[in-house]
């Protein structure tokens, strides 16, 4: 019976919580576990490197390069004909990769 007398205070603690969190993402609080995403069509090569993982300077300018060589990106997997950007970059980033 103890439980049952319990029932309100935890849904009211509950509803508290829930309004907590509602006006903490209302006010635009960063999401700590959001990882970067980053728009590869234009993105300049400090942001590049800063948001995708196992790409630095380097790698970050040939995908710039290869942009303005060939065009906007059309799919994420094209990410992986630039030089230097294999399976292993281009699978620990594709949740980042954004085309627009």
């Amino acid at each position: 019976m103890q439980l049952r007398k319990e029932i309100p205070n935890l849904l009211v603690l509950l509803f508290s919580l829930i309004l907590a969190s509602a006006a903490g993402a209302a006010e635009g609080e960063p999401d700590i576990d959001a990882e970067p995403r980053v728009n590869i069509n234009r993105a300049g090569p400090q942001e590049l490197a800063e948001a995708l993982d196992g790409v630095g300077d380097s790698k970050a300018k040939a995908i710039i390069e290869y942009r303005e060589k060939n065009g906007a990106f059309e799919s994420a997997k094209q990410l992986k004909a630039v030089n230097g950007v294999g399976d292993v970059t281009f699978r620990d980033n594709r949740d980042r990769i954004r085309l627009e």
